[in-house]
């Protein structure tokens, strides 16, 4: 059976959108560098529940057209680094 870290990777690939992408995110003067694969293994270590969530909100973003998906994933990689 698939997991959902896979089947996200597998949902951006279908949207032909490049799974190793990065994202920079300046705190405190320092650049953090954080890929989309990174960025969704780091939530998959979460609970069921969160990581269900992360992946619907995954498809829903990828089904509308009014957010980007870099956007989705500047959001998420904030989360992180400030937990």
């Amino acid at each position: 059976m698939i997991n959902l870290a896979d089947k996200s990777k597998q949902l951006l690939t279908e949207h032909s959108i490049d799974i190793f992408s990065e994202i920079n995110f300046d705190i405190n003067g320092k650049i953090h560098t954080l890929s989309f694969t990174y960025i969704i293994d780091t939530f998959m270590q979460a609970s069921e529940d969160s990581k269900e969530v992360f992946y619907q909100s995954l498809q829903t973003v990828l089904k509308t057209k009014d957010t980007k998906i870099e956007n989705f994933f500047e959001s998420m990689g904030q989360l992180l680094l400030t937990v």
